[in-house]
């Protein structure tokens, strides 16, 4: 029993200080956030400035609330189903974030990949007509007999041609990857 006696006295005292620097690391740990946001605001990087209660919200600034273009929206089927802009068309302001929902509803009873290509009219504007989200920018699977609404979210940019009165969105949503027809001649 004598020679458990030392070996038991230095695995307490290594339990004692591996638990003091756990106790430590968890401290530091908890101490990082404070020390980094102090860090921050003495170096002047990344400033974290709480909101101040007495400052009014201002609205977006980049809105022309001086004029108001029609958008008007248009669909197009290249497939086996129905398409179509949720609304025919609405107003907007240069600047102004707004969104439209097309359906689409897959009439097969197979599951079918599918492409959207915009299009605008007039030509000049389609740099102007600023997408954030729209189901253009990917592919989409549709199941068998599904019904799906599928968001656009869009600002007219505000360096618009003043004569720019109406803009169309048009979309053409078309099958890809589609087999071969049998019996085509080559």
């Amino acid at each position: 029993m004598d020679d458990r006696q030392p070996s038991r006295k230095l695995n307490a005292q290594m339990l004692g200080k591996l638990v003091v620097v756990a106790i430590m690391m968890f401290g530091f740990g908890y101490a990082l956030v404070p020390m980094y946001k102090k860090i921050c605001e003495i170096t002047g990087i990344n400033i974290l400035t709480p909101k101040d209660a007495t400052v009014k919200e201002v609205g977006n600034t980049q809105v022309d609330t001086t004029r108001t273009i029609t958008v008007e929206f248009d669909a197009n089927a290249h497939g086996p189903w129905r398409f179509r802009p949720t609304v025919n068309s609405i107003q907007v302001h240069p600047g102004e974030m707004a969104q439209v929902v097309y359906e689409v509803v897959n009439t097969q009873p197979r599951s079918i990949d599918a492409q959207a290509i915009p299009s605008y009219a007039p030509q000049q504007a389609a740099s102007h007509f600023k997408k954030l989200e729209c189901f253009c920018f990917q592919q989409q699977t549709l199941g068998p007999n599904q019904a799906k609404q599928m968001p656009v979210v869009f600002y007219i940019d505000p360096a618009l041609p003043k004569e720019v009165k109406t803009i169309t969105l048009s979309y053409t949503f078309f099958e890809i990857g589609v087999p071969a027809r049998e019996g085509k001649a080559s």
